[in-house]
């Protein structure tokens, strides 16, 4: 059994900053690509960010400059660093690890999602 759990959403004035936190535990082997998405009110859910285990990445358009995704194998977590906060990046923010179990399978496991809301 697998769990994903995120933590570190909330409530944050336009220009401000927050620090997502993901934490992956469980009956894992290995953990390759992890990411974050967020889904808007009305909207289909979107990537954010990706991060290979060699910590490669990559970035939707809108977050570039703005966003870095950083990951610790040790403690199979990753984090999302959110800068300069607009109101656009209101979302419910899901965390995604894709791992290898310990009876074999590859499996993407997604967390509960992490409210933040940008709001003056």
């Amino acid at each position: 059994q697998v769990q994903v759990v995120e933590s570190g959403g909330g409530l944050v004035q336009p220009g401000g900053s927050l620090r997502l936190s993901c934490a992956a535990s469980g009956s894992i082997v290995n953990i390759y690509d992890m990411g974050w998405y967020r889904q808007a009110p009305g909207k289909q859910r979107e990537l954010v960010a990706k991060i290979t285990r060699g910590s490669s990445t990559n970035y939707a358009d809108s977050v570039k400059g703005r966003f870095t995704i950083s990951r610790d194998n040790a403690k199979n977590t990753v984090y999302l660093q959110m800068n300069t906060l607009k109101a656009e990046d209101t979302a419910v923010y899901y965390c995604n690890v894709y791992m290898k179990t310990t009876i074999g399978t590859l499996i993407d496991s997604w967390g509960q999602g992490t409210q933040v809301t940008v709001s003056s």
